[in-house]
């Protein structure tokens, strides 16, 4: 029992130190994803240690998991209630109807044939803006309706699993379907005019995830890209979508520090999104991030759809005020050496 009980230690420190690896590589990669469940599975492992293998190596293995146990603790903390949330809430959460915007992102699950559970949860919930992922031409079908609540449709199904619809009850202003690095993983770039005459630029994304066997390559560059344009062009900006990267990534830190985008979850809570059907196996993969011209009304995860991921509702109010109110991450050289690095790195 001690034996396996170290062997099993060992795989919770190596599973720690694995994103330190300046690498790539999907394995690696996807070892940033369950930081909360590898916490958890750290702490009975250390008490255990103490308890039935109290030798040296029992001992320096418990303090190896503390040190561990600590740091996967350190990359949480930011997107606990604990510390000040870096997006600011709208005085009593509520906007103006004017001056707001509610957006809705899901990924719907491909090969999900259960249409009716999100076309419910979309007339409960009314989004003025909605992006839908993973829909190929059977999802564009049974989606149809939609049409008649959004004048403006932006799509493009397809049937390897980066299909996308977009969906505006607000004009649009250039909107077009881009593929920014491959062929077929396509995203949403769009001008949209709010109530009040105010612009801003929407984003919707969804880039390859990290598999093991599968570089974290494009879905890295993608992000720079995306990152890099919102801050040259210096607009209001919303990008949004199945980022398939966990919140507190090395990458997602990258992303909003060039962008200048703000995080809602940070100060608030984890929102995790990715596996609906695995409670235990939990985190957030689907992310709205907004410029600091808005405050935040709300973010909600809303109920399941059948998919494998749960949709996200969040509401946004442009305010003049925004700008003082909250403070926009700054990207520093060594960032910016890190996001040339990334797009050298895109196949």
């Amino acid at each position: 029992m001690a034996l396996g009980l170290k062997a099993f230690g060992v795989l919770l420190v190596a599973a720690t130190l694995l994103p330190f690896v300046p690498s790539n590589s999907g394995f690696i990669r996807t070892f940033d994803f369950p930081r909360l469940q590898i916490a958890a599975l750290i702490v009975p492992v250390i008490l255990s240690l103490l308890l039935v293998a109290r030798d040296a190596a029992g001992l320096t293995l418990a303090a190896g998991l503390v040190a561990a146990l600590a740091y996967q603790l350190f990359c949480i903390y930011p997107f606990t209630r604990l510390v000040s949330p870096q997006a600011v809430a709208a005085e009593n959460g509520a906007c103006r109807s004017t001056s707001g915007v509610s957006i809705m992102i899901a990924n719907v699950l491909e090969s999900n044939r259960a249409y009716a559970p999100i076309l419910d949860l979309i007339a409960a919930q009314d989004p003025d803006l909605l992006l839908l992922v993973e829909t190929d031409l059977a999802w564009a079908q049974a989606l149809e309706p939609l049409r008649a609540r959004y004048p403006h449709v932006l799509a493009q199904p397809q049937g390897n699993t980066y299909g996308l619809m977009f969906y505006s009850k607000l004009p649009l202003t250039e909107p077009q379907v881009r593929f920014l690095l491959q062929d077929d993983v396509p995203s949403v770039r769009t001008g949209v005019t709010l109530r009040t005459g105010e612009t801003f630029t929407f984003f919707g994304v969804h880039p390859r995830p990290p598999h093991p066997g599968q570089s974290s390559a494009a879905r890295d560059a993608e992000l720079v890209l995306v990152a890099r344009e919102v801050k040259a062009e210096g607009r209001p900006a919303v990008v949004a979508g199945d980022l398939n990267d966990v919140a507190w990534s090395k990458t997602n830190d990258l992303f909003q520090r060039i962008s200048g985008l703000l995080d809602p979850r940070i100060g608030r809570g984890l929102y995790p999104t990715f596996n609906a059907k695995w409670p235990l196996l939990r985190w957030p993969l689907d992310h709205i991030f907004f410029s600091d011209d808005f405050l935040l009304g709300r973010i909600e995860r809303l109920s399941h759809i059948q998919s494998d991921h749960f949709p996200i509702l969040i509401s946004l109010c442009r305010s003049d005020r925004a700008p003082h109110l909250q403070e926009a991450p700054e990207a520093t050289v060594d960032d910016h050496a890190d996001a040339r690095e990334a797009l050298e790195a895109a196949p």
